[in-house]
């Protein structure tokens, strides 16, 4: 008696492979949609204004990003751990603000490392008080910076000081008009400042930590779960208390970078960019809820939002619909987190409950 077979379903080889090249396509956070969202709104911005598409464009775009993209390194090391900082931008200025006012009462020329140097310290001890209040007492990282945000502008224009600096020391003039490239583009010619160099540095000194470091394996973890991090080994206080000193860090950083390219110390500039920032990031793949992002997304969110600001501007659009389009893409971006979350759920409901069948 023979036997007969069902005949299977038709194999399809190329189906894995296809998702496979997809993901990847898109990347562990999405950096590949964000990227192609960038070329489609520079791609139609091009057809609308051709002078858009220019090297001068490119460089104006990469100028303006230098300050947020450092910024946005020392958010999304917050993000990932779970917290939220609002007092990175007032942190800056405070550093870089107080960085001038040094130079000029004690009437001397610190030099590029010596007012790096200031603003490196005094951005990492206004970090150390955020991560000492969030690690010692427990409290929630968005209340502690906004108090510590207005305690902090109050030090700054009260006992630093509260006038308009024109005139900065000789060798911090002289860099902010120091050029690593110079394209010629009939008599006007487009330039890209050197610190494009210092903050790709910075962008892989980040990567590396975050990926190749207990360091960063701890930053990830307390995003998962606090406890379950301290359960395993982390030290959560001493992890804490390194996160908010490295953001301060990166903001002292970000803040004396301003004044250069600005040309001038403003103790009024930078606060009220926190929306922008923490948009780029969470656009670029940061989960608002802690434990995943990465500095491609983050660097990739600052750029797509340079972008939009710049076609806006090219398009007569005001100012102040331009915040409102940082705030749509934010609310976008977390609700695209949100479903995202809540299909990962319901597939891992149904694949536990085949199992258990």
């Amino acid at each position: 008696m023979n036997t007969v077979v069902a005949p299977s379903s038709p194999p399809r080889p190329h189906s894995n492979g296809s998702r496979s090249w997809a993901n990847r396509l898109r990347g562990r956070n999405n950096e590949g949609v964000l990227a192609l969202t960038i070329l489609v709104v520079v791609s139609a911005m091009a057809l609308v204004n051709p002078d858009f598409f220019t090297v001068s464009t490119l460089f104006a775009i990469l100028r303006n990003s230098l300050v947020e993209i450092v910024f946005a390194l020392g958010v999304l090391i917050v993000i990932i751990s779970g917290g939220i900082d609002v007092s990175f931008p007032v942190i800056g200025i405070f550093a870089g603000y107080t960085a001038i006012v040094l130079a000029q009462n004690g009437s001397f020329d610190p030099g590029v490392l010596g007012a790096f140097l200031i603003a490196l310290v005094v951005g990492s001890l206004l970090g150390l008080i955020n991560g000492g209040l969030i690690a010692r007492f427990k409290l929630p990282t968005l209340i502690v910076t906004l108090g510590t945000q207005g305690v902090f502008r109050g030090v700054l224009l009260a006992y630093v000081g509260s006038k308009y600096i024109a005139e900065l020391p000789e060798s911090l003039a002289q860099l902010s008009t120091t050029d690593l490239l110079v394209h010629q583009q009939g008599p006007l010619a487009a330039r890209l400042h050197v610190f494009i160099v210092p903050v790709v540095l910075l962008c892989l000194l980040v990567h590396w930590l975050l990926q190749r470091t207990m360091f960063g394996r701890g930053v990830y973890a307390l995003g998962g779960d606090t406890e379950s991090a301290r359960r395993v080994g982390f030290p959560v206080v001493r992890l804490q208390l390194t996160i908010y000193t490295l953001v301060g860090l990166l903001a002292g950083i970000a803040g004396i970078m301003h004044v250069i390219l600005s040309r001038n110390a403003n103790p009024y500039e930078l606060a009220g960019t926190e929306l922008d920032i923490i948009a780029a990031v969470v656009l670029g793949g940061a989960s608002i809820l802690g434990g995943r992002g990465s500095v491609l997304g983050a660097v990739l969110g600052v750029v797509l939002i340079s972008v939009i600001k710049n076609s806006l501007i090219l398009m007569g659009v005001p100012g102040t619909w331009q915040r409102t389009a940082v705030g749509v893409l934010l609310v976008a971006g977390v609700s695209i987190q949100a479903v995202g979350a809540r299909r990962k759920a319901r597939r891992r409901a149904v694949e536990l409950q085949e199992a258990r069948a």
